[in-house]
This record gives C-alpha cells, sequence and structure tokens, in this order.
C-alpha cells in the first residue's frame, strides 16, 4: 500500500516536481494549491503525511497546523519554507508540526523527516553563524514591528550596519539536490 500525501503548495512547478519525485519514490501524492479545501481534502484522503508550504499566496498555513493535527492525530504534519526563521519554525512547531524544512528542499532531509528521522547533515552540521545572525536579526526586527531604528537600538549597533546587514541574502545551509 502506498502511502498517502497531501501537499499544500502554490508554486505550481514545485508541487509537480515534488508530487512526480514522490509518486516515483511510492507515495500516492494529491496537491492543493489553495488552503481552503485542506480540511475537507484531509479527512477524505485521510494522508499519513502532510507537507504544508509556510507562505501562501493568500496567507501563512500556521492556523491550520492545529485543526490538521487534531483531525488527522497520527499524520506527521511538515512545514516547508523558502524563509526559514527560528520564530517561525519554533511557532510551527508548538501549533503541532513534526518537523520544518528549509527551501530548497533536497530529498534526502525530506524523506527522513517522513519517516520521523534525523539526518545526518541536520544531526551533525550545526547553522553557520552568519545564518545565526542573520535570522537573529530578522527576528528582533519582527519583534519591533519592523522598525529599523528601534531594532538597531536593542542590539546596540549603528542603524546603518543594521540595514547593511539586512540587505545580505541568508546564508544558504548546505543540502544535496537529488532528482
Amino acid at each position: 500500500m502506498n502511502t498517502k500525501l497531501l501537499l499544500l503548495e502554490d508554486d505550481l512547478v514545485l508541487a509537480a516536481t515534488l508530487a512526480r519525485v514522490l509518486g516515483r519514490k511510492g507515495f500516492e501524492v494529491r496537491h492543493l494549491e489553495r488552503a481552503e479545501a485542506l480540511l475537507a481534502e484531509a479527512g477524505s484522503f485521510a494522508p499519513q503525511v502532510v507537507l504544508l508550504d509556510l507562505k501562501l499566496a493568500q496567507g501563512t498555513s500556521l492556523p491550520l497546523i492545529a485543526p490538521l493535527r487534531a483531525l488527522l492525530p497520527q499524520a506527521r504534519l511538515l512545514v516547508v519554507t523558502g524563509y526559514a526563521a527560528i520564530a517561525s519554525a519554533v511557532a510551527a512547531i508548538k501549533a503541532g508540526a513534526d518537523d520544518y524544512l528549509p527551501k530548497p528542499l533536497d530529498m534526502a532531509s525530506l524523506l527522513a523527516a517522513i519517516g520521523g528521522e534525523a539526518t545526518p547533515s541536520q544531526a551533525q552540521q550545526p547553522l553557520p553563524p552568519a545564518r545565526l545572525e542573520w535570522e537573529h536579526l530578522h527576528k528582533v526586527l519582527a519583534d519591533h514591528g519592523g522598525n529599523v531604528s528601534a531594532t538597531a537600538k536593542a542590539l546596540g549597533m549603528h542603524r546603518r550596519t543594521l540595514q547593511r546587514k539586512l540587505a545580505k541574502h541568508p546564508v544558504a545551509v548546505a543540502a544535496k539536490d537529488e532528482e
């Protein structure tokens, strides 16, 4: 029997790729582009795994985690995002998600998360200091409502230095691409 996987992803190209690759790995994949039908589809399809994109065109998938957990208590709920941050990871896990994965996804990490295992790369490689700094800066910025001056004051740094650091892209976490 194939493992049923329900995918909520508004990026149609990524969704098609994931569905194709996971289908080859033995999963029965159903894709939803919009969150409105998620709970009804989850109830009728009864997936063992639900893969949720955090940022959707119509908002975020965080409010869907608790109702999904109540509806599917045994399912693995995985949140994926291209905007990984400690604050959103904590919120997702507190809401009931089993795992939180940054994009770009590598299949080894995704398959390990579906199976409930820590991958060797997750277990052995901590986040680089530059990535931790980037996430911390953005968390403090969010805590101050996006106010750069207040954030700089709270961090004890010059406003221009903070602006320069915020303009940088996040440091990529080492990932291997399969497929």
